[in-house]
């Protein structure tokens, strides 16, 4: 059968039509393009190093002879090679999760694509690192004073740095939620702005009046004319 497979081809080529290789020829690399390809901007964010690396190791090895055993190498190697970047470095545990999911994201799509039987994702049988307790806590209420006072008072753009400690303190929103505001999302009549964040998630939230009207002012002031245009602005009108 398998002789007869490349007249097959042939004869289908010349109509145009070409035959899609055997699951287990497919290689990471040539099915890794795919993945990025269907993965949200959030995804391929988050996971692109880790698939970057799965490309390095695996790139020429069909994606059904990866196995538990690959994956584990790839959490631990990533894991230990984790560079500390931040306060509270976690030794690495971060990374390593990363990576699972990224493997696990990977194969999820070789599943339902037919490159493996479903059921058989060898990044689900491994766990995931254990995640430690979290180590982030709420302001006390005299360090947001000192904040808010340093931001009342210094800087190259007093008005902008209060109106944003304003808006998070009030809100709770995420740094993308500020940066997504556009002026048709301000309510001031009724107190209300509505935040775009993390996950697609859309919510109105109260706000006070004051607050309300500070953030109208600053469009109008800075140049904001039309309803899908960022609000928030430095003072040479630029988002």
């Amino acid at each position: 059968m398998a002789a007869d497979l490349t007249p097959a081809q042939a004869m289908l080529a010349r109509f145009g039509v070409a035959l899609a290789p055997p699951p287990g020829q497919v290689t990471v690399r040539q099915y890794l393009p795919k993945v990025i390809a269907a993965a949200s901007p959030t995804s391929a964010k988050t996971y692109g190093t880790y698939w970057a690396r799965m490309d390095r190791l695996w790139g020429e090895r069909p994606v059904d002879t990866i196995r538990a055993t690959d994956v584990e190498a790839l959490q631990r190697d990533c894991t230990v090679n984790a560079r500390p970047r931040e306060r509270n470095f976690r030794g690495g545990r971060h990374a390593g999760e990363n990576a699972n999911s990224a493997a696990r994201a990977f194969f999820r799509r070789a599943e339902a694509d037919g490159l493996i039987p479903p059921g058989t994702s060898p990044a689900h049988r491994v766990p995931k690192p254990r995640r430690l307790p979290n180590t982030r806590r709420a302001l006390l209420a005299w360090e947001m004073q000192e904040i808010t006072e340093v931001a009342r008072t210094t800087g190259n753009d007093v008005v902008l740095d209060n109106l944003l400690l304003r808006l998070h303190t009030e809100t709770a929103c995420r740094r993308g939620g500020a940066l997504a505001l556009c002026r048709k999302d301000l309510d001031t009549r009724t107190g209300l702005v509505r935040l775009r964040e993390k996950g697609e998630t859309l919510r109105w939230q109260p706000i006070t009046l004051h607050l309300a009207t500070s953030l109208a002012d600053h469009a109008r002031l800075r140049g904001v004319t039309q309803p899908d245009a960022p609000l928030l602005r430095y003072r040479n009108g630029q988002h």
